[in-house]
């Protein structure tokens, strides 16, 4: 059964008249009464009696009618319950992040952004590793660096500059670099995605002496901290401690790698309302300024006045 020859023999039954029905689907009477009689022709059966005053249901025509009916009621409930997502963010919203992100702005971003829209349920995954939002069935990926995949839709939420850092037990012990080329004799904390041969200054080849490398941020920021080596972090990760005095920024002028922050999506066309919804909420409260990502800090005190 075609769902058109349905709401053609539905509207027909409902309206008494070929006519009616006709105007109503916006068709010819002559399209309406031929795509009945093809209908019964299809099945077999006569489903209505007509004269040129009436139309009757057969006994067959009844229980067809209550089956089609159902059919239109159970359509327009379907379509009804899409219409509504589109307009009150709700359902299951998946997303990515990378660690340090998710730990110190998307935990409290999304508990706020789920507290105003409680029909929200919200399943995350901090991860370093790379994403395919597609493959994977996922909303949202919060992604570091520019997206590869052109097939998607790439959103920038801010900048997220990096800084040399070291303890000052470490330049106690070994010396503070006066410039680029010093560095070449110091020990290297590598972060996530930098080379193992150079340190991560734009347009320069310094090499670099590699001490210890790792995939979580955080960890090497504490390797930093307890004097291991000389860190290229981002800003977001090291701000309170060069605050502090915990570790001491070097080399200000330095042109380091912008790690810029990207939410990764499928398509804008019939974007659910929960993605959309969180998207500008991001956009809203995460606390940047400039362009550039600030400190975690800041969104604690942010969402803390939500």
């Amino acid at each position: 059964m075609g769902l058109d020859d349905a709401l053609i023999f539905t509207r027909v039954v409902e309206y008494h008249s070929f006519t009616q029905a006709a105007q109503s689907l916006g068709m010819q009477k002559s399209t309406v009464s031929r795509r009945i009689a093809l209908l019964e022709e299809r099945l077999g059966v006569r489903l209505l009696n007509r004269t040129t005053r009436k139309l009757r249901l057969t006994e067959v025509g009844q229980a067809y009618y209550e089956r089609c009916r159902q059919i239109m009621l159970d359509f327009a409930e379907a379509e009804q319950a899409v219409t509504q997502l589109q307009k009150d963010p709700s359902g299951l919203l998946r997303i990515t992040a990378p660690i340090e992100f998710g730990q110190l702005f998307l935990g409290r971003l999304l508990g706020a952004f789920m507290r105003d829209n409680p029909q929200i349920i919200a399943e995350v995954e901090l991860t370093s590793r790379q994403v395919d939002p597609v493959e994977e069935g996922v909303d949202i990926v919060i992604h570091i660096g520019q997206p590869q995949d052109s097939s998607l839709v790439a959103r920038m939420l801010c900048e997220n500059p990096r800084r040399l850092c070291a303890s000052p037990l470490y330049l106690e012990l070994n010396g503070t670099p006066q410039n680029e080329a010093d560095l070449a004799a110091h020990r290297a904390i590598l972060m996530p995605h930098d080379s193992p041969r150079y340190w991560p200054i734009l347009g320069q080849n310094i090499p670099c002496h590699r001490v210890l490398s790792s995939n979580n941020i955080s960890f090497g920021r504490e390797a930093a901290l307890a004097g291991a080596g000389i860190a290229a972090l981002p800003m977001m990760m090291c701000e309170e401690e060069v605050r502090s005095g915990q570790l001491i920024e070097l080399l200000p002028d330095a042109r380091l790698p912008m790690g810029e922050l990207y939410a990764l999506y499928p398509s804008r066309r019939f974007q659910a309302m929960k993605v959309k919804a969180f998207l500008d909420f991001l956009m809203t409260h995460l606390p940047v300024e400039n362009g550039r990502l600030l400190e975690p800090s800041a969104a604690r005190l942010l969402t803390s006045r939500l």
